[in-house]
This record gives structure tokens, C-alpha cells and sequence, in this order.
């Protein structure tokens, strides 16, 4: 019998509220170095407060939307519009009694703008564009781009933007506090004279290790979804978008970028958005998005 990983996906989710505690002891540990054991009050009275303090009040913010968002989960009863001159769409879809389309009929039905028409098998349910099945949330995911194990939730449609905002204030915020203590660093292996106890050293010292180990593992990602964004893709489509030339909802950079993080540019660099965008542009509840006209459907996952 194959060995289904899949059905270990659900103890990811006794990792919960652990998660959480470790993303604010890795910001506790870091303000008690920074502040309370170096620098203390000659960080505020060198004006430098506000340039550290700021990103890491985003990053809360941030991390707390993405953590709290639903990332959209597919509306009960939903079923797609379809192409009315497929004639045996509409009843089969009208009358659909929960047990499932044939591959057959998922490669014959589409919708008007030609994308193809996809039932969930475990959810027993019809599958909006771009949504996919998530096996540790146990549900679909409007335009699912992954599960993270850090923010103890699916990145999805309505909280993609906050995520994207996480990963940028977490750069910021762990460069900021890498170049502060660098000097401290470059101290420890030198001959000079390090003030404090073995404990503030130690402290730092593991500061330093953990600041600058989150600042290239999150520019990482931070660059690859900066792709992903300007293409108009997932992570998951980015794989599905190999087998074809076209990507049917890559329609610019900047209306892909519009997509994700709005038209407001004063709610760019938060994680909210405007009560405009959210009325006019119904591509940020998931359901539907642009796509390039004249294009072969792209058969997804």
C-alpha cells in the first residue's frame, strides 16, 4: 500500500498557538537584547527608537492579520457560471446532487471566460478559479497559495497581502537589529574589551545569529513572491503554469500588483485595504479575477 504523506498534514495543527509564542519570544528575546542589555536609553535619545520600533509595531500587525484573516473559504452552494452554449451544462450543474463530476465533465464544461470547471472530491463541492483543496485546514482555499506553519493558517485570497507585508516588516525589522548589533558582534571576536556579563554577551550574541538568519531566509522568500506577484501566480500555480505558455491571468505587472495589494496607494504598506477597492475590485474576495481574452482554458489541480 503507498504511504499517504497527506494524512499527517492534520498534525500540523496541533502546533496551534506554539507558533505564535515563538514568533513573540524571537521578538521578546530581540527587544531585551537591543534594548534593555545595550543600547537602553541612548537608542532613544539617538532618535533611532522610532526607525526600530516602527517596523516591528508593523510586523505585528501584520503577522496578527494574517494569523486572525480568513483566507476565504469557497461560499456554501456555490456553483459557476458556465457557457450557455454548451447545452447540457446548465441542467448538469442545476441539478447536481453532491456526488462528484466525471473527468469527462470536468474537461467538457467551462465558463464563459473559458476556464475550466473543477469539483472538490473531498469537499463535495464546486471549486471556484485558482481555489484549491487544503489538506491541513481541511477545507478549499480561495486562491490558495500555501499553508504556513507560522502564521498557523492557509495564505489565501483575503489575507495574501498581509502575508507579503509580513515577510517585508520582518526583513526590515531583522536587518535593522543585525546592523545594530554588528559591532557587538565583530567586538566578541576581537581583543577588544566587551563590557557586560558572560550572560549580556550571550544574549547578543544569540540575537545577532537568530536576526541575521531570519534577514536572508525571509529575503528569500521575499523575492520569490515579489515574482509570484508580478506574475499573477501562486505558489501552488506556479507549478500548474508549466504546462503551458500562456498564463491566462497574467494581465500586466501593474494590474497584477493592483490584485494583490489594491489601487489605494496610502493602504499599500498596511495590511488593510480601502472600503473603494474592496467594493470595486471583486477579485480580492476570491471569486473571480481578469483574465487575458482568446486563450485555451487552463486545465488546474
Amino acid at each position: 500500500m503507498a504511504w499517504n504523506v497527506f494524512k499527517f498534514c492534520t498534525a500540523l495543527r496541533g502546533l496551534g498557538s506554539v507558533m505564535i509564542f515563538l514568533v513573540l519570544g524571537v521578538v521578546g528575546v530581540t527587544y531585551y537584547a537591543l534594548v534593555v542589555l545595550n543600547y537602553g536609553p541612548s537608542l532613544f535619545h539617538g532618535g533611532l527608537d522610532l526607525l526600530i520600533a516602527l517596523p516591528l509595531v508593523m510586523l505585528l500587525w501584520s503577522y496578527f492579520s494574517v494569523v486572525y484573516t480568513d483566507p476565504g473559504g469557497v461560499p456554501l452552494n456555490w456553483k459557476p457560471v458556465v457557457d450557455e452554449e454548451k447545452g447540457d451544462a446548465d441542467p448538469l450543474l442545476s441539478e447536481h446532487s453532491g456526488v462528484g463530476l466525471s473527468v469527462e465533465q470536468e474537461n467538457t464544461l467551462a465558463t464563459p471566460a473559458g476556464e475550466p470547471v473543477r469539483f472538490c472530491r473531498k469537499c463535495n463541492q464546486f471549486k471556484p478559479p485558482r481555489c484549491h483543496h487544503c489538506s491541513v485546514c481541511g477545507r478549499c482555499i480561495l486562491k490558495m497559495d500555501h499553508h504556513c506553519v507560522w502564521v498557523v493558517n492557509c495564505v489565501g485570497a483575503k489575507n495574501y497581502k498581509y502575508f507579503l507585508l509580513f515577510l517585508f516588516y520582518t526583513f526590515l525589522e531583522t536587518t535593522l537589529v543585525t546592523l545594530s548589533l554588528l559591532p557587538h558582534f565583530i567586538a566578541f571576536f576581537s581583543d577588544q574589551e566587551i563590557p557586560g556579563t558572560p550572560g549580556t554577551i550571550a544574549a547578543t550574541f544569540l540575537t545577532f545569529v537568530l536576526n541575521i538568519a531570519f534577514a536572508l531566509s525571509v529575503l528569500g522568500f521575499l523575492i520569490m513572491h515579489i515574482s509570484l506577484v508580478t506574475a499573477n501566480t501562486t505558489t501552488i500555480e506556479a507549478f500548474e503554469k508549466k504546462r503551458t505558455s500562456k498564463w491566462r491571468y497574467d494581465i500586466g505587472q501593474w494590474k497584477n500588483f493592483e490584485q494583490v495589494f489594491g489601487m489605494e496607494k496610502r493602504f499599500w504598506l498596511i495590511p488593510a485595504y480601502s472600503e473603494e477597492d474592496i467594493r470595486q475590485m471583486p477579485e480580492l474576495q476570491g471569486l473571480q479575477y481578469p483574465s487575458k481574452p482568446n486563450l485555451d482554458s487552463v486545465q488546474q489541480l
